[in-house]
């Protein structure tokens, strides 16, 4: 039976790969990698160096196919989000049934955490259900952006007793917030903390956190906020992507 690992290897730190993620690189056979584009090569060398750091005593080659890209601009985002699964669902079926052999073990290395915005479950579950591939997989957590955001900045993620939410940057600029008290924004390419820069917040901001080019900001978020989007397009300018996440927190709490 074929044997497919989703491994978290955490955001951006080559150490912030568990034990339990080590013991799992040493027993795959192929890594399967997404190919974005040459602007997006560090994140596919971070993924090979986490494999020539930890897996020892073992061969193993890589795969690397094409990433679909979801469509933008003025379309039905959950609409073009289904569509890009079913494009990279055709790319993860090829690759289980061409490239490993029914006693082999193959792995996706997945940014952050496969839970927390990824699809790579939900694809794979979609393929079970499709009835024409035949494995066996399992889950490995890892370190998401939001742990490493909070560590860096030295803050816990929430107010005693208090609760905390886990948005988009999307649904921020779309006021669909709650009234928690710590709230932390991720996929935001619009800048969408402005739209609440009025409000009596702080802001705990970091981009490729976990990596040499890591930026963090913090501060009243009316006073940092123009500072935020000014370094971010700059980040985005000189690396041509970028991948942030930040933290908004009711003055007082």
């Amino acid at each position: 039976m074929k044997k497919i690992l989703i491994i978290g290897i955490g955001a951006g730190n080559p150490e912030y790969i568990t034990l339990q993620a080590v013991n799992a690189l040493n027993r795959v056979d192929v890594f399967f990698i997404m190919d974005k584009g040459r602007s997006k090569d560090k994140l596919t060398d971070l993924r090979h160096d986490i494999c020539e750091r930890y897996i020892t005593g073992r061969d193993y080659r890589f795969v690397e196919a094409h990433s679909p890209e979801r469509v933008r601009g003025e379309v039905d985002y959950t609409a073009s989000v289904q569509e890009l699964n079913r494009d990279k669902q055709q790319t993860f079926e090829r690759l289980i049934s061409d490239e490993m052999a029914d006693d082999e073990c193959a792995a996706f290395l997945v940014w952050g955490d496969p839970a927390l915005y990824d699809s790579t479950i939900r694809i794979l579950q979609a393929i079970l259900a499709g009835g024409r591939c035949s494995f066996e997989f399992e889950v490995i957590p890892g370190i998401t952006s939001v742990q490493a955001l909070a560590a860096q900045h030295k803050v816990p993620l929430n107010s005693i007793g208090r609760s905390v939410e886990i948005t988009t940057g999307r649904r921020l600029a779309a006021g669909l917030v709650s009234d928690a008290d710590s709230l932390v924004v991720m996929l935001d390419a619009e800048d969408s903390y402005q739209r609440v820069a009025d409000q009596d917040l702080d802001i705990y901001w970091g981009a490729y956190l976990g990596t040499p080019d890591e930026i963090l900001i913090a501060g009243k978020l009316k006073d940092v906020a123009d500072e935020i989007e000014r370094v971010r397009k700059a980040a985005r300018l000189a690396n041509g992507w970028i991948m942030d996440t930040y933290l908004l927190r009711k003055r007082g709490e």
